[in-house]
């Protein structure tokens, strides 16, 4: 088992107070160390921080949702949180994911709340999931939200593959198309090119453009590269700033099938997260503002935020929601409803699962459409080369 740091106060045989740090795998065997080291523990608790750290990002939608449907389900036969966990981390194929897991259980053994607990690896659950535990836990509906939890991380995962393997295709199509390019400018061209100077044969403009475009590539393509590397580089950090990368999301806004896709993905979590933050007992202010972040859309992100201070000076949400310019109509309409009839968080499930199904025919009819503009594009490329 994974060791655990506690911080201790006890009084040794003298009656002097004395401090330090003892490291046990839980609080009753820190105690039992203390207690044969010749010390009377007066106070024990778990020491702030954490032993193990989750480097990197948050982890997959997939094992959150596993690990987080069979807490549910542990919880749900009454079984105590702290076992629970540690339940799930024998089990667990992720060693990295168990250890964390272990600790969280230890911090909640010391007398710590699972929001605190969980709060310690902020990087690996991310701000949504604490958020919502957080306001679960203060309204005491643990067991139906982590259900719900786990469904929206696992539809969340089965999306985002489904829209990754409709975009392997055209991604493939291009890199090869990019490939075949370069092969002839580098290689085929510079043949020809030789081959008509030793005739002497007269080329025309387009011959010629494409053979000084070729003789460029060869002779300066390691320009072409850092150029490449520079422009992928700083496009990177503008995403990072908030103003650019509002303005790079409504540029690719205007990609045509593009739109509908990134669209319906952010509507999805927007309405996902709204649902699933409003059953878990967090305020609608509160709701707006954490949907926001969760769409992935800084357009829809800045959307929300307005609504947001809209509701903080009292306005409803079916007049707020008329100056959301990135929600759909049949969302900002099925929203409204939802409110109307005090049932807003199915109102939210329903959005979501409309959207959920969107996205999903239009990644499958994606590579139908894309199948066609490439061919074309390879075969134009390839005519005018030839």
């Amino acid at each position: 088992m994974t060791e655990l740091t506690f911080q201790y106060r006890a009084i040794d045989e003298r009656g002097a107070v004395t401090k330090g740090v003892v490291r046990a795998v839980d609080r009753t065997a820190a105690y039992h160390q203390i207690v044969g080291s010749g010390l009377k523990p007066v106070h024990l608790a778990s020491a702030r921080g954490s032993s193990v750290r989750w480097r990197g990002s948050a982890a997959s939608a997939k094992d959150l949702a596993r690990i987080t449907y069979q807490f549910s389900v542990l919880m749900e036969a009454r079984i105590p949180i702290a076992d629970s966990l540690r339940s799930i981390a024998d089990q667990e194929s992720n060693r990295r994911l168990a250890q964390v897991l272990e600790e969280v259980a230890g911090q909640i053994e010391a007398g710590n709340s699972v929001t605190d607990a969980l709060s310690a690896h902020r990087a690996l659950f991310g701000d949504i999931y604490i958020e919502t535990i957080r306001a679960a836990e203060t309204s005491g509906n643990m067991i139906q939200v982590l259900a719900r939890l786990a469904e929206m991380l696992d539809q969340r995962y089965e999306t985002s593959k489904n829209v990754k393997s409709a975009l392997m295709y055209p991604a493939c199509v291009i890199a090869a198309l990019c490939l075949a390019v370069t092969f002839l400018m580098i290689v085929v061209v510079p043949k020809l090119s030789e081959m008509f100077a030793s005739q002497g044969v007269e080329l025309p403009a387009l011959t010629q453009g494409l053979m000084a475009v070729a003789g460029f590539v060869r002779t300066y393509w390691y320009i072409l590269l850092a150029g490449g590397i520079g422009v992928v580089f700083g496009v990177c950090k503008a995403w990072n700033t908030p103003n650019a990368r509002q303005r790079i999301d409504g540029w690719l806004h205007w990609i045509p099938g593009l739109r509908e896709i990134l669209t319906g993905l952010a509507v999805s979590r927007f309405a996902h997260v709204l649902g699933l933050s409003l059953q878990s007992g967090l305020g609608l202010i509160e709701a707006l503002e954490l949907s926001g972040r969760s769409s992935g859309r800084p357009l829809l992100e800045s959307d929300a935020r307005k609504m947001s201070d809209q509701v903080k000076n009292g306005g409803r949400l079916s007049e707020v929601l008329l100056t959301c310019k990135y929600l759909p109509g049949f969302a900002r309409r099925m929203i409204a409803s939802g409110e109307e009839a005090a049932e807003l968080p199915k109102m939210c499930r329903l959005v979501a699962r409309h959207y959920d199904r969107e996205v999903m025919h239009l990644t499958k009819n994606l590579g139908t459409i894309i199948e066609p503009i490439a061919i074309v594009g390879l075969a134009g490329v390839v005519l005018v080369v030839a």
